[in-house]
């Protein structure tokens, strides 16, 4: 249970409250494709084609960090690939990649829910989706295309983590305690790429969530006025 914002007394909201329609709608969009994928390569839907959807999407519609790296260099921002920012999202490696992103923008869209609107929810996704592309498009010139929910998922976490850092400012309590959720992630990513070797998504993940805490100071109830107010104040 969350303070709503522009409560300085921290009076939460109820835990019942039903899931957000967009945080349900992002959970569709995520799972519902890739039962199409799954689905198409056994064959029961789409005919021999079908097979090949996976690859197909992750050929089409992931993120590449060559192909932002030649926008940049040209100066040229062809629609069609600059949808990849928003489409990578929803193409994911395997079903567990999936369901395990999908089961966490529920979970995180339930708690980030009970304060933000829906459309802030939204911006918060797709812009730590967006921002964590371009961070990794610019740190990075993988040849490994970026897919999966999870810097929109880690953007949550930074929505979160805004939630958490005022409720410990109203209550006097060290606002540091909001970051071990993401320090405690990060630390997992560290280990499993130490022992099992891993790639370069972790700097897309990390960038979401900055994006997510940045947004979430500007798209929270009340928000313009607290980084007004706050600004002021330092």
């Amino acid at each position: 249970m969350f303070p709503d914002p522009q409560n300085p007394r921290g009076a939460g909201i109820s835990a019942v409250n039903p899931l957000p329609p967009v945080v349900i709608v992002l959970f569709v969009l995520i799972v519902g494709i890739e039962l199409l994928f799954i689905l198409g390569a056994q064959g029961l839907i789409g005919g021999p084609q079908a097979i090949g959807w996976r690859l197909g999407a992750i050929q089409s519609r992931a993120f590449s960090a060559e192909i932002f790296q030649w926008m940049l260099a040209n100066n040229r921002w062809p629609l069609d690939q600059m949808a990849r920012f928003i489409t990578y999202p929803f193409v994911h490696g395997n079903f567990t990649h999936a369901i395990f992103a999908g089961a966490m923008v529920l979970a995180l869209g339930k708690f980030v829910g009970e304060v933000f609107r829906g459309w802030a929810i939204v911006a918060v996704y797709f812009g730590a989706s967006i921002g964590g592309a371009v961070v990794f498009g610019l740190l990075t010139a993988s040849p490994v295309p970026l897919i999966g929910s999870f810097p929109g998922v880690y953007g949550l976490i930074g929505a979160f983590t805004y939630l958490l850092w005022l409720r410990l400012g109203q209550e006097g309590g060290p606002q540091s305690r909001a970051f071990t959720l993401i320090a405690f992630l990060m630390g997992i990513q560290l280990v499993f790429g130490i022992l099992f070797g891993g790639s370069l998504d972790w700097i897309a993940d990390l960038s979401g969530f900055v994006f997510g805490f940045a947004l979430s100071f500007v798209v929270s109830p009340g928000g313009f006025a607290r980084l007004r107010d706050k600004l002021r104040h330092d």
